[in-house]
């Protein structure tokens, strides 16, 4: 871990988005000490009164448990109690690193189910297989866990034994299975490789410890393997992570001794400036930073650098807007509190923070009056108060009712499943596709299983009709009611057809992650995105490379910049899910 010395202040960054432990002493004026003290001792005299003369039993620990909750709850989600209870938790966070069998779960129904086991860990070692139920842990049936409680019994100090029990599609008995639990550690780097001639793709998913060396090391290996004279570092849904990892990124592509970002809290000892502390692996390959909605934190750390360096071009949608510094301190009895400090600024001295918590109405976002005007290295316009707009905007297409009803439901899930069971292998899945016969196995699997899925306008008008019989207006206008419906049947019925494309693509990810995990998940996904597209687009034309970095584009030729506009993207993080 990378430590800094400043004020008897260890300052790192970690995983929930922020960034600061310290250690040391503040100087409270002595008003509001005497102030705190006095409002301290009344609570505590209060909780005793309470703990001592209510009518009813209570728990002093849920009393004052209560009471940090309403203390917390005026300030930002990010400031929280951490008690020692959840210590572990706490430090899996920035380490990136657990003891358990290395797998994703979800909650489906009354049971918890195998997701994907990660390659190489004890699930996918032992024969977990995606879609195995679990239904029992150590001889303890999990019928009606919550995911997090099974993913609790699933955790453990490596080299301790755990005995999981599943039901598996097509076997007819339970299966137990006896695993030994490891250090789990998820590399940061899901996946890299080559995306097009002379051009290298990097899939970065976190920034805890050790991310920039992963990076680094991917890099290096595409130069050598490929001659790759041009780079795509995809952030889209980073949440972010440890603060100098964020920093050692960027130094990869940029000179010794550039500014990367500077924080600024309302204590003197919170101030500070990080710039580039090493040679750069190389800083002059041609670079495109993907991003998305929830791109977070560290994630905005690394683009807002780059776009303000004017070190490359940020393709996809504005990221999520999180500029606020937080500062972990230790309490008695091993607990901690998180809370927010400071707020981080990006090389030309915007804060990207979207949303305000210290209004009195409640959380708000920063309106575009108070948006201001900021200027990169080589003088282009970009702006703060709400995440980092990319320099060609990919606008997001929400998929179709019937695509979210699929993936939701877990049809596409289930229908993976028995393909896997069905099928040994598939090739590798750069040639993998989603045949017609596939499709329409698919389908045929969906009529056994009677899908059906209601649309928004077929709720609003179930609303409308029920609105015209209460008011007897139903009697006079039914044939109309009745024409409808049956046009929003008929039109359901075609979107299988309508959607084939977007259906086919998440089954190919889908079935991909049975075969090659993760990696396979990503790389099925890369077959038709179209934030890789244009990044490719780009990066083979150096002219228009060079144009959208030193601003000429926008004002020799504004076509030009408005056809950079593309508006064909479709996200597919539907579910929630657990690492254990």
């Amino acid at each position: 871990m990378h430590k800094f010395i400043r004020n008897n202040s260890i300052i790192l960054l970690f995983a929930s988005g922020f960034i600061l432990i310290s250690y040391g002493f503040v100087n409270i004026p002595a008003s509001r000490d005497f102030k705190l003290a006095r409002n301290m001792d009344i609570f505590f005299s209060m909780i005793r009164e309470i703990s001592l003369f209510y009518v009813d039993d209570t728990e002093a620990e849920k009393l004052i448990e209560n009471g940090i909750a309403g203390v917390l709850h005026g300030l930002d989600p990010y400031t929280t109690y951490i008690p020692e209870s959840e210590k572990e938790n706490y430090t899996s966070m920035t380490t990136g690193k657990y003891g358990g069998i290395g797998a994703l779960i979800r909650q489906i129904g009354e049971f918890v189910i195998i997701i994907e086991p990660h390659e190489n860990f004890p699930a996918q070692k032992s024969g977990l297989l995606a879609g195995d139920i679990i239904i029992g842990i150590d001889g303890e049936s999990t019928k009606g866990l919550l995911v997090n409680e099974v993913s609790e019994l699933l955790k453990g100090a490596p080299k301790s034994k755990i005995e999981i029990t599943i039901k598996r599609n097509g076997e007819p008995y339970p299966i137990t299975k006896k695993i030994i639990r490891e250090e789990i550690k998820i590399d940061n780097v899901a996946f890299y490789g080559i995306a097009g001639n002379n051009t290298g793709y990097i899939k970065l998913n976190g920034f805890t410890q050790n991310a920039h060396q992963e990076v680094k090391e991917a890099l290096n290996d595409l130069k050598r393997t490929y001659g790759i004279e041009s780079v795509i570092l995809d952030l889209r849904g980073n949440p972010g992570g440890l603060l100098m990892e964020a920093v050692n990124i960027t130094n990869i592509f940029v000179e010794k001794g550039e500014d990367i970002v500077s924080t600024r809290g309302k204590l003197k000892q919170w101030d500070h400036t990080y710039s580039a502390r090493g040679n750069p692996v190389d800083p002059d390959i041609a670079v495109v930073i993907l991003t998305g909605r929830s791109s977070a934190s560290a994630a905005e750390i690394v683009a807002g650098a780059v776009q303000d360096l004017d070190r490359g071009v940020l393709i996809g949608q504005r990221t999520f807007g999180k500029g606020l510094v937080q500062t972990t301190r230790q309490l008695s009895y091993n607990a901690q509190l998180k809370i927010t400090t400071a707020k981080y600024y990006t090389p030309s001295g915007r804060c990207i923070q979207a949303m305000d918590f210290s209004t009195d109405n409640g959380v708000t976002y920063i309106p575009d009056s108070l948006i201001s005007e900021f200027r990169t290295k080589n003088g282009r316009t970009v702006y703060d108060g709400g995440g980092i707009m990319p320099d060609i905007e990919i606008k997001e297409v929400r998929p179709g009712p019937i695509v979210i009803n699929l993936y939701t439901r877990n049809h596409i899930f289930n229908f993976a499943t028995l393909y896997a069971a069905k099928n040994p292998d598939i090739p590798p899945v750069s040639s993998f596709e989603i045949s017609d016969e596939d499709y329409q196995h698919f389908i045929d699997f969906l009529n056994n299983e009677n899908f059906d899925y209601k649309t928004q306008t077929e709720e609003n008008l179930d609303q409308l009709i029920n609105s015209a019989r209460q008011e007897k207006y139903y009697d006079i206008s039914s044939d109309l009611f009745i024409e409808l419906k049956d046009r929003i049947i008929e039109d359901k019925q075609n979107d299988l057809e309508k959607y084939k494309k977007d259906i086919k693509s998440l089954l190919k990810e889908e079935i991909a992650s049975r075969y090659y995990y993760q990696k396979g998940r990503i790389e099925a996904s890369l077959t038709s995105d179209p934030c890789l597209e244009k990044a490719i687009e780009i990066l083979h034309n150096k002219a228009l490379y060079n144009a959208i970095l030193d601003g000429s584009i926008i004002h020799a030729n504004e076509k030009a910049r408005e056809s950079l506009i593309f508006s064909n993207a479709t996200g597919n993080g539907y579910c929630d899910q657990v690492s254990c």
